[in-house]
């Protein structure tokens, strides 16, 4: 089993430094915290995917195939959120670990279908375990109305950072600007993967 190894930094009472190599004078800001708490929920997520196998995208991808079935790449990426190059690579390690099954269409054959393999159906309930896992763990200390309160308020904030991404029919915010290109290329998603021993 492949093994993620994540440095964790502790002040001198044990507590976790959650902001060590942060933002400085700047690390109680709103900004800053969004930055760290999603890098160590990223990283939460690797230590526990990795008692199961899976990298961090991984689970959606199974999840997404579970969900609506057999999809083309292209389509499969659309529904998970990434480029087409990430899914391709995601593809490429779940295809290798006999959790997903790759075949031309009939109707196209330039076309790739994705299917969920029977072992990778089995494990959807390990990846429903994990999930909750780290919910619980995210939410230690919060109430039930609490994390409602949490869930409801990133809604908001994701809308108001999607329609800043991607406005409707407009450029991709921060993406260069070139005569020609169209208007709604979509930047590659950032991957940052677990550090692991063992091959994927």
């Amino acid at each position: 089993m492949a093994e993620t190894r994540i440095e964790t930094v502790y002040e001198a009472d044990g507590s976790c430094d959650g902001t060590s190599g942060g933002c400085g004078e700047y690390e109680e800001s709103l900004n800053c915290l969004m930055v760290v708490a999603g890098r160590d929920h990223r990283a939460l997520l690797a230590n526990l995917l990795a008692e199961i196998d899976l990298y961090p995208g991984q689970e959606r991808v199974l999840g997404a195939l579970g969900d609506h079935g057999p999809q083309s790449q292209n389509a499969l990426a659309r529904i998970v959120g990434v480029d087409v190059s990430t899914m391709t690579k995601t593809l490429q390690r779940l295809e290798r670990s006999g959790f997903v099954s790759r075949s031309p269409c009939p109707a196209n054959r330039r076309i790739s279908m994705v299917e969920i393999t029977p072992a990778g159906r089995a494990l959807l309930p390990e990846v429903d375990r994990v999930m909750a896992e780290l919910q619980h763990r995210m939410t230690r200390g919060l109430t039930d109305e609490q994390v409602e309160e949490l869930s409801a308020l990133l809604k908001v904030v994701k809308g108001n950072l999607c329609r800043e991404t991607y406005p409707p029919g407009g450029q991709v915010a921060g993406a260069p600007s070139t005569p020609g290109t169209p208007a709604e290329r979509i930047p590659a998603t950032a991957r940052i993967e677990p550090v692991r021993t063992g091959t994927a």
